[in-house]
């Protein structure tokens, strides 16, 4: 097995456990033959090349340099190997800083018994869980290895095949139509953080700000963790009102970092959601049965698969993010119905023209603030 970035399996986390673990729990794919998985992965690549052009024509947004970004069509042990390389970048300088807090701090030992090991295999459980559920992922901070390029300054747009085919199978849609409608999203985040240079790093450094806000002191974050697994169990101390459901994501985080995830929600809704308009947007244009494919996907995202897939959904917030869909595409419509796309683009000028978590849900609040304030 590849070694991921290097000394993989020092540290907080053993990353080269968590691949091992995910790659022996992942599911199976659906069965192909060689010939047939030969010319999906073919297809994939052509459609994500074709849908470069018909995003940005419908968009209106430009790179103002070449786009390296590579687009890979890869397997769910591969899927697992490029998220655990970003998870690595993305998260170096918080783990860096848990490690040296754990080596002088009283909750050192007990961390310490637990160890890195443990932390891969929860890793690589998490990751198995997901890399079954993945269409495709614009890895906008995705750091190269040997088998996993990246573009310039990072990045690289994947493509999930057998997960492709799964869900095309299980709706019983037309194969072709459904691999362009799902390359025509994966390749609207491309445009988006290739045409608006600051995007990245904007978002780069929230997440940064978060996790820099995050207290390392390791009893502190194991006291997070055990109030966490009882109030998600039903074992709140007695007086404590309902926190409402939270995930378990919410649940560990700080006041300050409740603020910094607000406006990284809103971030979010509006890539996913612009993703979701332009998809469908383009999709009558080169998708006929974009009407059928839509109608049961959005079926299937709102039911899941099982008492067990919901429950997971909510204890690692993944229904945060289907509400970040449905938010963000009618924040999208509703701004380019009332501004045109010309209008609505003005929303990538500057972090301070991002929507807040509040505009998402009144766009009239954010065109008003907006354009007013780019017009006076």
């Amino acid at each position: 097995m590849t070694s991921i970035g290097g000394a993989a399996s020092s540290g907080m986390v053993d990353w080269n456990l968590a691949v091992a673990t995910a790659t022996r729990l992942v599911r199976p794919g659906p069965e192909v033959s060689r010939d047939e998985a030969r010319a999906v992965v073919a297809e994939l690549r052509r459609h994500a090349k074709a849908s470069e052009e018909h995003v940005r024509g419908f968009t209106r947004m430009v790179s103002e340099e070449d786009a390296d970004t590579p687009v890979l069509v890869v397997d769910r042990p591969g899927w697992v190997r490029a998220n655990v390389a970003g998870f690595r970048e993305l998260l170096k300088p918080l783990l860096d800083k848990m490690e040296e807090r754990r080596s002088t701090s009283a909750g050192g030992a007990v961390l310490g018994a637990v160890g890195g090991k443990v932390t891969g295999v929860e890793l690589g459980m998490l990751l198995s869980f997901l890399s079954s559920r993945v269409l495709g992922q614009y890895e906008t901070f995705a750091p190269a290895t040997r088998d996993l390029p990246a573009g310039n300054g990072g990045g690289r747009l994947l493509l999930v095949a057998p997960n492709i085919v799964h869900v095309e199978r299980e709706l019983d849609v037309d194969p072709h139509d459904f691999r362009l409608w799902v390359a025509l999203h994966e390749e609207t985040h491309r445009t988006q953080f290739t045409a608006v240079p600051w995007l990245r790093d904007h978002l780069q450094g929230e997440i940064q700000s978060f996790l820099g806000e995050t207290d390392v002191d390791p009893m502190t974050v194991l006291e997070r963790v055990r109030e966490a697994a009882q109030t998600l169990a039903g074992g709140r101390p007695e007086g404590e009102e309902d926190d409402g459901g939270r995930s378990l994501v919410e649940l560990v985080q700080t006041p300050a970092q409740r603020e910094i995830l607000a406006r990284l929600t809103a971030v979010m809704s509006l890539l996913e959601g612009h993703a979701d308009y332009v998809m469908d947007g383009v999709g009558p244009q080169v998708v006929p049965t974009v009407g059928e494919i839509r109608e049961k996907f959005q079926q299937r995202r709102a039911k899941g698969a099982s008492r067990l897939d919901l429950a997971l959904r909510k204890l690692l917030g993944l229904d945060a993010k289907l509400r970040q869909y449905r938010d963000g595409e009618r924040f999208v419509r509703a701004v380019v119905d009332e501004v045109g796309m010309d209008g609505f683009n003005r929303v990538w000028t500057s972090p301070n023209t991002l929507p807040t978590k509040t505009e998402i849900a009144k766009p009239a609040d954010w065109i008003a603030r907006v354009h007013r304030k780019t017009e006076s």
